[in-house]
């Protein structure tokens, strides 16, 4: 994803599908290690209005602008450190087989590398996480989204890999990182990917 292309979600069905990428993108970015110094300037930029008054993600996207203009590059950075690096076990996991199971690589995320390798994808080693990270599993929603082959980036992939692999844990994740006394930024974060992962939710739901 383009870091010049941060903006709320829009309304037609073209722009929306689009817009749904560029979040999936800039999620991955944002939990994936410490945000770069130009996406953070991106995001400080970024329009706060939604194309149509009172979205539902417009609260959420505005705050969360909000806070990256207000937090320094050094602080998000810190902050990032705090909540989900350090040696041994983090403050805050962004592991779906923790939720799952209380553990690390347990059953889900072999059942995950399954689905993707169904689908042609594999760990990216350089990356140095596991691909149950949700910053990955964005990265994968994103690639479903806007990927060129028909017969693998569609509506109803997204859905079967979203059911599996991300409603299960990701709002307690969520409710995790917003609950940490040091999360200031990724409590935003966190809010607007809550939003953001239940107006997916619903756009699943219309589909049965």
């Amino acid at each position: 994803m383009s870091d010049a292309r941060i903006a709320p979600p829009s309304s037609s069905a073209l722009d929306e599908e689009t817009a749904r990428a560029e979040v999936y993108g800039l999620l991955s970015q944002l939990y994936i290690a410490p945000p770069s110094p130009q996406l953070l300037a991106a995001l400080r930029v970024a329009v706060t209005e939604a194309p149509a008054a009172g979205g539902f993600l417009e609260e959420p996207w505005r705050a969360l602008v909000g806070v990256a203009r207000a937090r320094g590059d050094a602080d998000i950075a810190a902050e990032h450190d705090a909540l989900f690096g350090g040696v041994g076990k983090p403050d805050v996991f962004l592991f779906g087989s923790h939720y799952l199971t209380g553990f690390l690589n347990e059953k889900p995320l072999a059942a995950l590398r399954e689905d993707l390798a169904a689908i042609g994808l594999a760990r990216n080693e350089a990356l140095g996480e596991t691909e149950d990270h949700f910053a990955i599993l964005c990265e994968v929603m994103r690639y479903l989204i806007a990927g060129d082959d028909v017969a693998v980036s569609n509506l109803a992939r997204q859905r079967e890999f979203y059911a599996r692999h991300i409603q299960p844990w990701a709002e307690r994740m969520c409710e995790a990182v917003a609950a940490h006394p040091g999360a200031v930024f990724y409590a935003a974060l966190a809010n607007f990917t809550q939003a953001f992962l239940s107006v997916e939710q619903q756009g699943f739901d219309l589909l049965d």
